[in-house]
């Protein structure tokens, strides 16, 4: 990065949160935080090893705890909001269907971080042809950033009890991203937002798997976000009757936040629902060849679980179903697949499905 003046900068950060609404952004501002207690608590999170098998998130503290040590010459990060909720089959209507296959609704459209980091350089790129170049950097959940602390020192919300960002007028169903940049930009003069949970409970109490402590923090190993996606190996056996019909991911705790309630629908086409998947059965998504999943998940978060982690989370999300003959007769499809992760979650499936009295 090559350091550039900055003319006007009060005009810049109007011309910004302008272009932001048009390029889909529900809200832009501006920090440079120090991030070192936020780090500090991060590490003590992975000293206790609540972060599960995800090692990557144990790298790169310095680069977390300083922009610039990630982005040379960073003076100032812009954090922005996008809405993703979309035009979807009521959530919790699916989640009482335990035929269907429930989908973090996220996950239906567009992956976002091909769309929040494209939109945010054309956001920067527009502003160049304002005041000529400057260094800058677009993140979306794509680097060692502390996302969360960033967009609450910039007044974009502050992070809840679920351990989400939420804002009081847009909830929670928003992603994130960054700018890098070295523009030496005023931070975003808007009053420090309040804690907005209080004494609410009701994430922690609605989450299936107990992950949420109470303290605010995420024991991601009992997350069921973390073992349909990021778990690669077999979902330990006393988590899988929680998981019920979710295949890929959960949104219990932001279900029934309160904050919620105002939260913007997703206008964007990026984030529409993609082939039907948020009203579809679970022996239909079984069925699937890899062929079928690689070709019906290209451009989507959902390539992120694998064909092999979709398997067994449809496997388990069966098991959790209905015994019907149409369910076991899927699930015998399965008995001899090459994966033991699949065969071992399939045996644990027909089993449940089989013994007298099933559910």
């Amino acid at each position: 990065m090559s350091t550039s003046s900055t003319p006007d900068p009060a005009h810049i950060l109007h011309a910004l949160s302008q272009w932001a609404g048009e390029l889909g952004f529900s809200g832009l501002a501006v920090s440079r935080a120090d991030l070192e207690k936020d780090e500090q608590l991060m590490q003590r999170w992975l000293d206790e090893g609540l972060h599960g098998e995800m090692d990557y998130l144990a790298r790169n503290a310095e680069m977390r705890r300083n922009p610039a040590a990630l982005v040379p010459e960073t003076l100032s990060v812009i954090s922005v909001r996008m809405p993703y909720w979309p035009q979807a089959a009521p959530a919790r209507e699916i989640l009482r269907s335990p035929h269907k296959a429930y989908i973090s609704r996220y996950a239906l459209g567009r992956d976002y971080h091909k769309t929040v980091r494209g939109r945010l350089r054309q956001l920067a790129r527009r502003l160049q042809q304002q005041i000529g170049p400057f260094g800058f950097r677009a993140f979306a959940d794509s680097a060692p950033v502390l996302e969360k602390a960033l967009a609450r020192d910039a007044s974009l919300g502050w992070i809840g009890k679920n351990t989400l960002l939420i804002d009081k007028d847009q909830g929670s169903y928003f992603f994130l991203g960054e700018l890098f940049t070295d523009l030496a930009l005023p931070a975003s003069q808007a009053a420090a937002v309040d804690n907005g949970c209080g004494a609410c409970q009701a994430c922690i109490r609605a989450c299936p798997t107990g992950a949420i402590l109470p303290q605010g923090q995420l024991d991601a190993r009992r997350c069921i976000s973390y073992l349909t996606i990021e778990l690669k190996g077999a979902i330990p056996e006393n988590m899988r009757e929680a998981i019920g019909n979710r295949i890929f991911g959960c949104d219990d705790c932001q279900l029934v936040c309160p904050w919620n309630r105002h939260a913007q629908t997703a206008v964007d086409p990026d984030f529409a629902v993609r082939h039907g998947l948020d009203d579809v059965d679970l022996i239909a998504l079984f069925g699937w060849t890899e062929e079928t999943f690689l070709r019906n998940t290209e451009g989507m978060p959902l390539r992120r679980a694998g064909y092999i982690s979709w398997l067994r989370n449809l496997a388990v999300a069966l098991g959790n179903g209905p015994p019907t003959r149409e369910a076991i007769d899927a699930l015998n499809t399965r008995r001899e697949h090459p994966s033991d992760i699949v065969r071992e979650h399939v045996s644990w499936a027909l089993e449940r499905l089989t013994q007298p009295g099933a559910h």
